[in-house]
């Protein structure tokens, strides 16, 4: 697992180049391009299981949700950061990548220390210290486990049409 760490104000034109805005939208075409003006490398050698630390304001800028949809789909384990833009908060989100907000724990990383994220408990573990952050609500927290707002939704209907079809007991 490595730590890609990057600093503040880190916005959806970084994460993935507006250019490609109209030419890219599935996780195969996006996936090349992310973070290809910021760091090159990152594409080509991001792993399933890597973490982003961050700075202030990450993901600020335009509501693209190619940003979002690009990192997921590269299996990042999270991206934990100073804080968020709102609206990249939610458009990760609804991708089903999990975010923690905790500046802390990206202030006290150095290059090499290992880092560990037991979101249940609401804890991240960055080299021999422990952080808090505050627990995410648990329905969100069902819609990252469940890889985004679409998938949660086609199980709440198949669940709730399941109930349905189920003869009732009297």
């Amino acid at each position: 697992m490595k730590v890609w760490v990057y600093g503040d104000d880190v916005n959806t034109d970084s994460l993935f180049p507006g250019k490609y805005t109209y030419t890219c939208s599935t996780p195969e075409e996006i996936r090349p391009h992310l973070l290809e003006d910021l760091d090159p490398d990152f594409a080509r050698r991001v792993r399933p299981g890597d973490i982003i630390l961050a700075g202030r304001n990450f993901g600020c800028g335009s509501s693209r949700e190619q940003p979002a949809l690009g990192l997921k789909s590269a299996g990042l384990q999270a991206v934990v950061a100073a804080g968020f833009s709102r609206i990249f908060y939610r458009a990760a989100l609804n991708q089903g990548l999990l975010l923690i907000e905790c500046p802390e724990a990206v202030g006290a990383y150095r290059e090499g220390d290992p880092v560990e994220i037991d979101p249940e408990k609401g804890k991240i573990r960055v080299g021999d210290r422990t952080f808090t952050f505050p627990e995410m609500p648990p329905e969100m927290m069902r819609i990252v486990r469940a890889g985004g707002l679409l998938p949660f939704t086609r199980e709440k209907l198949k669940a709730r049409d399941a109930d349905a079809l189920s003869p009732s007991i009297e």
